[in-house]
């Protein structure tokens, strides 16, 4: 095994691979996943730069609801305020630099745990301790720095580039593919925070296609989904996705008899919507998954990992047997992309490893390719 050779440029190798015409093409080179280098350019001109999902706004309904990530290095809180808005800021105390809060959870005021300065819910200081001796000092100074934040389609997004232009804006297309589903409406019943050994656009690409699905997923949903049913259109410049036939195999997969607004096979199709940079959603007419990914060094990935219903399965008497064969479901799945996320890293850092020509079935790898590489200097 060996580490990135140095004296490779993978900005100059991903731009040069994704000048090939996609009948043509290979897999990105492998240094794109395991030079540090590329890291701190993905780091400064993607994830400082573009939207990233923290999860779902109803996961934090209550005023004082508050969850907490690093992104890009920059400690952050989103949180509810005293007047029912969602609002992302610095995570970091006016004071000495103290992180502030921790985990998820509700607060009625943000208080630091080193010198107990403490924060309304919007960032504007409320109380500092044995302060009135300093002649300097002038409370109504001290406000937490905000960051931009909106709420999508009951997504939360936040941004650390000030001049980010609205989110709707890069996923117009998107609307009139996915308008039925009503996801704005989808409930979250899990969420869960993980860790794997694998570097993240490993675990984006694996999403991105379902031609692994039969042989990674053969204990769980290889057998529910039909190679030659899956649909790959070409990408758009905000996200690419492709689209999969359901049975009733899996019935929460299909739309409930209460919906009414889905026909025809619209009503068992699965979009796998990847939002770029690494918002991962699987809609279906009854329920939907997501990975929001964020990298731990070249070779970890975080992930934000949550589900749940469309509104009829959540007010359907038997909602709960429907969630827990969902969950049951979605956990065994994750244990196969784990094991097969972790393979491919591990192969990645080969002095054998070399790309290959991609499938049919795996256009949405090549479009995420090309926007990686439009984002590079």
């Amino acid at each position: 095994m060996t580490a990135h050779d140095p004296n490779v440029d993978p900005v100059a190798e991903l731009k040069a691979n994704v000048r090939v015409p996609f009948e043509n093409a290979r897999a990105m080179p492998k240094a794109v996943y395991t030079s540090e280098a590329f890291l701190e350019a993905e780091l400064q001109y993607i994830f400082r730069q573009d939207w990233f999902c923290v999860g779902r706004a109803d996961a934090l309904p209550n005023p004082g609801d508050y969850t907490t990530l690093d992104l890009a290095g920059q400690p952050i809180m989103v949180i509810r305020d005293a007047d029912g808005a969602l609002r992302a800021q610095s995570n970091v105390c006016l004071h000495r630099m103290s992180t502030l809060l921790h985990g998820s959870g509700n607060t009625k005021t943000i208080v630091c745990p080193y010198h107990a300065w403490t924060y309304n819910l919007d960032g504007k200081l409320r109380g500092a301790p044995a302060m009135t001796l300093n002649e300097g000092f002038e409370k109504s100074e001290y406000c937490l720095p905000q960051v931009k934040c909106e709420e999508w389609l009951g997504w939360i997004m936040i941004s650390l580039n000030p001049d980010a232009a609205p989110v709707g804006d890069g996923l117009s297309e998107m609307m009139p593919l996915i308008e039925n589903y009503g996801m704005e409406s989808y409930s979250q019943t899990f969420f869960e925070t993980h860790t794997w050994d694998t570097n993240w656009k490993v675990l984006a690409e694996n999403f991105m296609e379902s031609y692994h699905l039969p042989v990674c997923h053969a204990g769980t949903i290889g057998g529910l989904s039909k190679l030659e049913e899956m649909i790959c259109p070409p990408g758009l410049s905000g996200f690419n996705y492709h689209t999969i036939m359901k049975d009733d195999t899996l019935k929460i997969a299909l739309a409930h008899p209460d919906n009414t607004r889905m026909k025809g096979d619209e009503r068992r199709t699965t979009y796998l919507l990847a939002i770029y940079p690494s918002l991962l959603i699987t809609l279906t007419p009854g329920y939907f998954w997501y990975l929001s990914l964020h990298p731990n060094g070249v070779g970890k990935v975080d992930i934000r990992f949550g589900g749940g219903m469309s509104p009829e399965y959540v007010n359907d008497p038997e909602s709960q047997s429907h969630f827990t064969h969902l969950k049951s479901l979605l956990d065994d799945v994750n244990v196969e992309d784990k094991g097969c996320t972790e393979k491919v890293y591990r192969g990645l850092c080969s002095d054998a490893a070399k790309p290959g020509h991609l499938s049919h079935l795996e256009r949405p790898n090549y479009d995420f390719a090309t926007y990686l590489a439009s984002r590079m200097p």
